[in-house]
Order: structure tokens, then sequence, then C-alpha cells
């Protein structure tokens, strides 16, 4: 920062011994260590926050550009499904089109068709007759 080398630091306490003195040069020297420390501390602050702040936009940046890719991917996923949906229906539209409908055959009016079940239900009597003797 300052290109002070040891030659200046000496010219620098010999002028401070003389116009301040001998008694008060340790207090003030102590004094000035204690400033130059809360110097380094509150630039050391500063930095960190700074840092802090650019990790913190990259991170908004990185976070939209997720956001982005994944609305995009969600995008193109809702057109895929549409399309397939779409196929499908059209599919299924070709096929109720070409099948054939099943018709089951009416018999005639004139003939009754019975169907027995077991031979005893001929034996049985019909439901609400009940044996008279």
């Amino acid at each position: 920062m300052f290109d002070i080398g040891f030659t200046e630091l000496l010219l620098i306490g010999v002028v401070a011994l003389i116009v301040i003195g001998p008694e008060r040069l340790p207090r003030v020297a102590r004094t000035l260590g204690h400033l130059a420390g809360r110097m380094q501390r509150y630039v050391a602050d500063v930095k960190a926050d700074i840092s802090r702040e650019m990790e913190l936009d990259e991170l908004r940046k990185m976070r939209d550009s997720v956001q982005q890719a994944a609305s995009s991917i969600e995008t193109s996923v809702q057109a895929e499904l549409s399309k397939t949906e779409a196929d499908l229906n059209s599919a299924a539209a070709t096929l109720t089109a070409n099948a054939t409908p099943a018709t089951p055959e009416i018999a005639d009016a004139g003939t009754v068709a019975t169907a027995r079940v077991s031979p005893a239900q001929d034996a049985a009597p019909a439901s609400g007759e009940k044996g008279r003797a």
C-alpha cells in the first residue's frame, strides 16, 4: 500500500521521539497500534461483506438460470404430453371408427326359448306355491 522502507520508519521514529518525548512515546505507539488493528479489522469486514454480496449475486444468477431451465423443461414436457394425448385420441377415434359393433341376434317373436338349468328346477314347485296335500 505505502512504499515505506526500514530507513523511513527509523526516521519517523526518531522524529516522534524528539517531538512527543520519551515518556509519552510508548502510550502513543500503543494507541497507534490499536487504531491500526481496528482499521485492519474494518477493512477485513468490508472485504468479507463485499465477497459475500458477490457470492449472493452469483447464487441469484445461478438460481435464475436454473428456474429458467426448469420452466423450459416443463414447457417442453407439457408440449410433448399434449402431442402424445392428441395422438392417442386420434388413434382411439380411428379404432372406434374401424371397429364393427357386435349386435346380438334377435329371436323371432313367435319362438320362445326356454332354458333349463338343472332337472331339479322341473321338480321344484314355482315360487309362491307350496306343496298342498
